[in-house]
């Protein structure tokens, strides 16, 4: 059965979302992960740790993660940085 979205690969990052990790204290010397982006197709790429594996038997009801996606995890402070950045709409 096909999806309703799909990732689309060819799709480039147009602007970050809110700071980055060096601008939040999110990092040491280098600007690492997690960052938030949105990409020139609209969809939203968010880079964090990886916590597939540690949430897998403990995701609510009616949540599930399918073998080609990740969950992710980023500090809270990066999400409300973002805010401004992202339309009501």
């Amino acid at each position: 059965m096909e999806r309703p979205w799909e990732a689309d690969p060819a799709a480039s990052f147009r602007r970050r979302l809110g700071k980055s990790a060096l601008e939040l204290g999110g990092t040491n010397a280098t600007p690492s992960c997690p960052d938030i982006w949105e990409l020139d197709n609209g969809d939203i790429a968010v880079i964090g740790r990886d916590m597939t594996e540690q949430y897998a038997g403990r995701l609510p009801t009616g949540v599930s993660v399918v073998s080609d996606e990740r969950l992710v995890v980023i500090p809270r402070n990066m999400i409300i940085a973002a805010k401004p950045d992202i339309p009501d709409a």
